[in-house]
């Protein structure tokens, strides 16, 4: 069926049919899932919070859920974390409820006990088997106290009833208590609890039945079933299918899929997983069962959704960071609107990692994100004339939100395309989502009217004469090449010129520098072919997946693709490789390195390059122990990733011309090129625009 959107015809696929439960109707078969963001823990954030659910459901999505609330102090994920245990609090909640549902937008609770998860010394779990993650060895409940652990998520459910959310999801995935008392990897009980499936199965079972019985027939009962637990002894598919069908009797009306545990040692949701990996595992479930039974993880566009619908693998699909980073998402879908999608590039930057940092989360593509309140993109009263000098992601960012304030904005960029570093980003296998990024600015530049002038240096002389109000200098950043002899030689490399020139490097490489460049160079070089994240097959054998659960956890053998050459990583830091990546995505880039055989030396002083290849001299130990090697390493090419400079030479020349008559600003690489961040430069970035 079609619709008309003003002027423009959109058409109603899948994805934006309603969805009958028969008590009450989702608008679209679209779910904004969980995720912890930081406004749970506090009452005095649930202003904040609410606006933040309000915008996604203004957005169009169709069924909301929150963050993660503990059912009990046992439960927490942190200290002081988020529950919800008393009356007292449920005025809070209905500030959010009452938000979504002046929106026309359905709300549920998410209803999650952290078992031995939990960061706390509290924590409790089916038997004191401590979590490889986390600090803290549970102590294991007493059979009285798994009963009243039951108790208390009804009481959660009971509570959330009364603060007007329209039910709740039981969380049931990624390894907190529901799948710790599931599996034999951490339930080792031998009483009623333990032992048999059918006696582990017990307790998630008990909760629902018993919820169903407190709240009535008319509130949504949503389980988050793990169908793919990625860890040794844990669940296979009969197991999950046989748990999915007693909830369905038990009285759950929609099942979510969960994918893997938070201690698994393959990637879920990073970047270089690839989209809708794990939605054929869904497809086997939901053909076992009569209620709505729901997609997840690496969903982050229109088309992947519509695919999962269409072709019968799921009824609904949950997307968690897409609502990040583009609150708008599924009114952009309906509207036939999908290259206006801020695209969620899985990074987990400022969203994840925040999360763990004890930060609120946000969005490295969208700062808005959990700020909603306080980043408000005002419309202007009186327009300037603004430039921006440099298209890399924060002259970008700036660009686009000056004009989308009403501002008349010219872009000046020198190459002949837009993206600066994403550029290169996007050509590591593994970060190709670095380019809808791209495609985004492409569509606001034609959609908000930004005058884009490429392959154009712009002079001092040039800006003064087109009459600005306002300069912003984004002019981005290069890579710096150390004092070395022999750097001029030419074995020798930047980063740059590889991505750039797509260079086909010899059989031995060396990476000078271990940060974040240094360990996607390692990834580039050791890969041939097309992309693994292109091909969900060779993806999963690489990484020893089973994606029909029929091996137990659903883990088998991996295949790993031979590297092309050899590369060795060096570092001068004689601390761990990888010490300072990112939390949540850091460690598959260091699986990565080390699956392919990179030899990775720290400790290094660099002598110089000849025909030979690179003379190093490697330290280790300390003081009095100290040992030093010189060594050569009989390299075809040396690369360099040892950080950036700045290229803003027009900052300097704009402030010795007296005679400019407008405001100068630095963002991006030309304010700070030190250890250049995407997040923190898009930040900055959309930041300035508001106060122009």
């Amino acid at each position: 069926a079609s619709c008309l959107v003003g002027s423009e015809m959109c058409i109603r696929d899948s994805v934006m049919e309603p969805l009958d439960l028969g008590f009450t109707t989702l608008k679209n078969r679209v779910i904004m899932g969980s995720m912890h963001v930081g406004l749970e823990d506090r009452p005095w954030h649930f202003d904040e919070m609410a606006e933040y659910f309000a915008e996604r459901a203004r957005g169009g999505c169709g069924l909301l859920v929150t963050g993660g609330f503990s059912p009990n102090r046992a439960g927490d994920l942190l200290p002081f974390g988020s529950k919800l245990m008393h009356n007292w609090q449920v005025h809070f909640h209905k500030k959010v409820t009452k938000a979504v549902h002046a929106e026309d937008g359905k709300i549920l609770l998410q209803v999650l006990h952290a078992g031995r998860y939990g960061y706390t010394p509290l924590n409790v779990a089916p038997s004191a088997v401590k979590s490889p993650i986390t600090p803290f060895k549970p102590k294991e409940l007493s059979s009285k106290q798994i009963t009243k652990t039951i108790g208390d998520y009804v009481r959660c459910a009971k509570l959330a009833k009364k603060a007007n959310y329209d039910g709740i999801e039981i969380m049931g995935s990624e390894g907190y208590f529901i799948t710790q008392m599931l599996n034999k990897r951490t339930n080792k009980r031998e009483d009623e609890w333990g032992g048999s499936y059918q006696n582990r199965m017990r307790f998630p079972l008990e909760v629902v039945r018993q919820i169903r019985q407190e709240v009535g027939t008319d509130f949504i009962l949503m389980f988050r079933l793990s169908m793919l637990d990625l860890v040794e002894d844990a669940s296979d598919i009969d197991e999950v299918i046989e748990l999915a069908k007693e909830l369905e009797k038990a009285g759950i009306n929609i099942i979510n899929t969960g994918i893997g545990w938070h201690e698994a040692r393959v990637p879920t949701i990073v970047t270089s997983v690839p989209r809708a990996a794990f939605a054929d595992i869904t497809g086997q479930v939901k053909k076992e069962l009569s209620i709505p039974v729901v997609a997840s993880n690496r969903i982050n566009m229109p088309d992947i959704a519509e695919d999962i619908i269409a072709s019968g693998k799921a009824d609904m699909v949950s997307m968690a960071r897409p609502f990040l980073a583009d609150s708008e998402w599924v009114n952009k879908a309906a509207e036939g609107r999908a290259d206006e999608i801020n695209t969620c590039i899985g990074c987990n930057q400022a969203c994840l990692d925040h999360t763990f940092q004890m930060k609120r989360a946000s969005c490295l593509v969208n700062p808005r994100a959990g700020h909603e309140t306080k980043l408000i993109y005002t419309p202007v009263t009186k327009a300037k004339k603004v430039a921006v000098v440099g298209a890399g992601p924060s002259g970008l960012a700036c660009a686009t939100v000056a004009a989308q304030r009403g501002h008349t904005v010219t872009l000046f960029e020198a190459r002949d395309v837009i993206g600066g570093q994403f550029n290169y980003a996007s050509k590591i296998p593994g970060k190709e989502e670095f380019r809808e990024t791209i495609r985004y600015f492409l569509k606001q530049i034609e959609v908000l009217n930004i005058d884009l002038k490429l392959n154009t240096q712009v002079t001092s002389k040039q800006l003064k004469e087109m009459g600005f109000d306002e300069v912003v200098i984004s002019s981005g950043v290069a890579p710096r090449v150390p004092n070395m002899p022999g750097v001029d030689h030419e074995k020798v490399v930047t980063y740059q010129q590889v991505l750039q020139d797509d260079m086909q490097l010899g059989k031995r490489v060396a990476v000078m520098g271990a940060g974040g460049i240094g360990y996607d160079m390692c990834e580039y070089l050791t890969h041939q072919g097309p992309s693994l994240t292109l091909n969900k097959e060779l993806w999963m054998k690489e990484w020893g997946v089973d994606g029909s659960n029929v091996n137990r956890g659903g883990l088998k053998p991996m295949e790993i693709e031979e590297s092309p050459r050899k590369v060795y990583m060096l570092q001068r830091k004689t601390t761990s490789f990888g010490k300072d990546l990112n939390k949540t995505s850091g460690w598959v880039h260091r699986a990565v390195v080390k699956m392919k055989g990179v030899e990775t030396i720290g400790g290094v002083s660099y002598d110089k390059v000849d025909d030979e290849g690179l003379h190093i001299t490697i330290t280790t130990g300390k003081d009095d122990k100290q040992t030093v090697e010189k060594r050569i390493l009989e390299v075809d090419h040396v690369v360099l990733c040892a950080g950036q400079v700045s290229v803003n030479k027009l900052h300097t020349e704009l402030d010795n011309d007296m005679g400019k008559k407008f405001n100068v600003h630095l963002v991006g690489g030309a304010e700070f090129a030190g250890e250049l961040d995407a997040k923190r430069c898009i930040k900055l970035a959309s930041e300035l625009a508001v106060t122009l």
